[in-house]
């Protein structure tokens, strides 16, 4: 590929009939497909077991976001609609979930556990252990498990408990008289979440060379009797059930946002039920029971063969050792790289960037640059200002630990804390307490959006040309959270620079933020909910002007979801028009490729690899000259809430060679990539490219691997 974005040997095609009707995919399902295609990396025999298993819990995890947030919303939508269409939608969901979860765990029980006993792993049930481990499991229940269980039998003074959103619990129709004499038969065990989930069994009571591990619900099960003495019990089953998990507040209607989201986490965990689990022996008359109690429909209801919760075998996978003599278990280790050559291991960041821009390249490059930045920032007492977003950042951050020094040390902090970054309120909230009690200015962005844009602005007093004293800016963007953890694991691009425009720009953006007044457009950064949507339509509608004119036309896009209405047609339009189009993306795509006629001319692939694909880039070329592309990095998917309900940034990469690095380390590998890809088929499933080709992550792994001395 040469040094522009070409599609070398495709003919021109001519341009389908302008303005025909393409049916979009469904986004419930594109997001399933999804799933699907990380359940495959549980199947793959190149994948070690221990990271086979933790895609199916990875799956789990994913599913249970789905049925919280996503699934809950298309029911309230349902609900709401007066067309039967959206009751027929979600069926169709419901089903493609049913057939996802059953495929999920068939390769759970046929496939990964088997391959882990083989190795000397394996989770042993009630009927396969041995005297010796029995007797250490009813040991542990008794000392461990048993005084924190209280059962609840059910009758009018005793109703069915408040059952917390994704919690472990029993229930168990018991013969016999209850203690009062009486044929109370259904009773409710809940289970403590900070009982583990996972149980190693010591060595001593296992095989020589053999890991075993038993689950708290089958340690539950082996003693049910012992929690009814007196009476029998006659059938019993785990469930769970998954709510919505949406926070529901009225921004327009509260004087404290803050106050409104703490007070809205305590009543979170019991949310509208949305899904109800089971094991699949469980007694018919115990889940219509269930059903009835959560009050929902018999297509709610997924009887599954295992633990109702795949997600806590991480556990498993947490304490697991690898097998002397045997394959590892695990990936290898990597350790991301230091910038060599663009970035000193020592010295000034900021004398660096006086000089030149640095792109960093997560997780092939380190994260730490980004960390120093901020430390220099913290510790240089020519630096009078900070400022920075904080969307995802975790409970633990060294960089908000930065921020509060920087606060301490009498430096003027303001900090932007998204409240409503989903399942990471209370850890926000906790952080955004901590600054404001030394003295940071923390704002929450504006009301009815989420400030999801990656930026950090360090305003320094340094010396002027002329001797005199002068301001200058140095920013950080970025496509990804100031978060290290995820910074090991989520493709991203850092992006360190001291140019002025985009200094201005960023500095523009706190302010309006901060102060909800109008300030001067941007000119160097695109913002939503303000321009970024309408240049990107405006660069599609460039690019199929020129391939109408018969003028060089090419997109290749990378992001995590496309299912904006209007990009889309946007981009089938300009298919249409004969422009190439190659979309990488990770997650749920609405529109559907391979239509004769209508979307030929575009691709969307999607890469699932070691690490989550989460960088999202765009490329436009319309024309011969160096003036008629554009590239740009971004924090925003293609989603109507992130290009019109959220505080959103992309900004241009103009130095022609980091251009050209963003085009071949993370657009050409993926288009090339034959071992983690999946190419999306007009009928929204997924085929995969292959298994032993050359894999994108595995190439820039090689890549960034440090040189021996």
């Amino acid at each position: 590929m040469s040094e522009r974005m070409s599609s070398a040997g495709e003919a021109p095609a001519e341009p389908g009939p302008h303005g025909a009707s393409v049916a979009l995919l469904n986004r419930e399902r594109a997001i399933l497909e999804f799933n699907r295609r990380v359940l495959a990396q549980a199947q793959r025999a190149d994948v070690p077991l221990l990271e086979r298993l933790r895609y199916v819990t990875i799956v789990s995890s994913n599913l249970d976001e789905f049925f919280e947030v996503r699934f809950a919303d298309a029911v309230e939508a349902a609900r709401a609609s007066t067309a039967g269409g959206a009751w027929a939608e979600l069926a169709g969901s419901a089903r493609a979930a049913h057939a996802l979860i059953d495929e999920q765990y068939a390769i759970f029980n046929t496939e990964v556990m088997p391959a882990l006993a083989r190795q000397g792993i394996g989770i042993i049930n009630h009927a396969d252990r041995t005297p010796a481990q029995r007797d250490w499991v009813r040991a542990f229940f008794e000392r461990e498990v048993r005084p924190l269980l209280i059962p609840v039998g059910l009758d009018p003074a005793h109703p069915f408990p408040l059952v917390a959103n994704k919690s472990l619990n029993f229930i168990v129709r018991l013969g016999g008289r209850d203690a009062f004499g009486r044929e109370s038969q259904i009773a409710i065990v809940k289970v403590p979440r900070v009982l583990p989930r996972v149980i190693r069994l010591p060595a001593s009571v296992c095989a020589p060379g053999q890991q075993g591990f038993v689950l708290l619900s089958s340690v539950i099960r082996a003693h049910l009797e012992a929690l009814f003495a007196g009476r029998t019990v006659e059938s019993f089953s785990q469930f769970r059930v998954t709510r919505d998990s949406d926070l529901d507040v009225d921004e327009d209607d509260v004087t404290n946002l803050r106050q409104a989201l703490r007070t809205g986490l305590t009543t979170r965990h019991f949310g509208q039920a949305i899904r109800l689990e089971v094991v699949d022996s469980c007694p018919e008359a115990l889940w219509r029971f269930l059903l009835e109690q959560f009050d929902l429909p018999e297509a709610a209801l997924y009887r599954v063969n295992g633990p109702v919760n795949l997600v806590r075998l991480t556990e498993l996978i947490d304490q697991a050792d690898d097998v002397a003599g045997g394959p590892s278990l695990r990936f290898a280790p990597y350790e991301p790289a230091w910038p060599v050559g663009r970035l000193p291991r020592s010295g000034s960041v900021f004398e660096t960037l006086r000089e030149r821009d640095i792109l960093l390249h997560h997780p092939f490059e380190s994260f730490e640059p980004v960390v120093e930045f901020l430390r220099q920032a913290v510790h240089d007492p020519d630096v009078l200002a900070i400022r920075q977003t904080v969307y995802r950042t975790g409970a633990k951050s060294v960089l908000m630990d930065l921020l509060i020094e920087a606060a301490r040390r009498g430096k003027e902090v303001m900090v932007v804390v998204e409240l409503k970054a989903r399942f990471d309120e209370e850890a926000n909230i906790n952080w955004a307490e901590r600054l404001e009690a030394v003295g940071a200015q923390v704002v929450y962005g504006i009301v009815g959006l989420k400030t999801h844009a990656k930026l950090l602005l360090v305003t320094r007093r340094e010396t002027g040309a002329r001797g005199a004293p002068v301001l200058r800016r140095y920013v950080h963007l970025s496509t990804g959270n100031y978060n290290p953890k995820t910074a090991r694991l989520y493709t991203d691009l850092g992006y360190l620079t001291a140019d002025p425009g985009i200094a201005a720009d960023a500095d523009a953006v706190f302010q309006q933020i901060a102060s909800l007044t109008r300030v001067r457009p941007p000119r160097h950064l695109l913002t939503a909910p303000f321009v970024l949507h309408r240049r990107l339509v405006r660069h599609i509608g460039q690019v199929a002007d020129a391939a109408r004119a018969g003028r060089p036309a090419r997109i290749v896009a990378k992001f995590n979801a496309l299912t904006e209405p209007a990009l889309i047609r946007a981009l089938i339009d300009a298919g249409r028009a004969g422009a190439s189009i190659d979309l990488i993306v990770r997650g749920a795509c609405m529109l559907p490729p391979g239509i004769a006629g209508e979307t030929d001319r575009i691709r969307v692939r999607s890469v699932i690899g070691r690490f989550l694909e989460h960088s999202r880039i765009m490329y436009f070329r319309w024309g011969d000259g160096d003036e008629d592309e554009a590239l740009y990095l971004s924090s925003a998917d293609w989603m109507g809430r992130n290009m019109f309900r959220r505080i959103e940034l992309a900004w241009p990469v103009r130095d022609a060679r980091m251009r050209q690095r963003v085009i071949d380390e993370c657009l050409v590998p993926y288009l090339h990539d034959r071992r983690d890809a999946w190419v999306l088929r007009a009928d929204g499933s997924y085929q995969r490219v292959d298994t032993q080709g050359v894999s994108a992550q595995q190439a820039l792994m090689a890549r960034y691997q440090p040189r021996p001395a």
